[in-house]
């Protein structure tokens, strides 16, 4: 059973920034196309960035701000938050995708999420 646990949230100010983990246990890490997630409360979970092989993919809004990078010998995904603007305020997920280019799908349950609350 795959299991996902994020953590690194916490309450930041503005241009401040944060670097999450998720933990990855139950399969072949490696194997994997990697991202992260977030999501605002009544809202849908949006797509911040990819990790797979190739090059990462980043959604516009954090390009030059986030960077996504993964541990394989210690089965971890990352993201580096950097000029965090209230903006970014949401609950951050990691998950295992399928897709390409900017058109990904997660293919695992959801774990519990870390917070990150960015204020002035």
């Amino acid at each position: 059973q795959v299991q996902l646990v994020e953590s690194g949230g916490g309450l930041v100010q503005a241009w401040g920034s944060l670097r999450l983990s998720c933990a990855v246990s139950g399969l072949l890490f490696s194997d994997y196309v990697l991202a992260w997630y977030r999501q605002l409360p009544g809202k849908a979970r949006d797509l911040v960035a990819t990790q797979g092989r190739e090059q990462p993919y980043y959604v516009d809004s954090v390009k030059g701000r986030f960077t996504i990078s993964r541990d394989n010998a210690k089965n971890t995904l990352y993201l580096q938050m950097n000029n965090l603007t209230p903006e970014d305020t949401a609950t951050y997920y990691c998950n295992t995708v399928f897709g390409s280019d900017d058109t990904w799908w997660p293919l695992d349950s959801w774990g519990q999420g870390t917070q990150v609350t960015v204020s002035w």
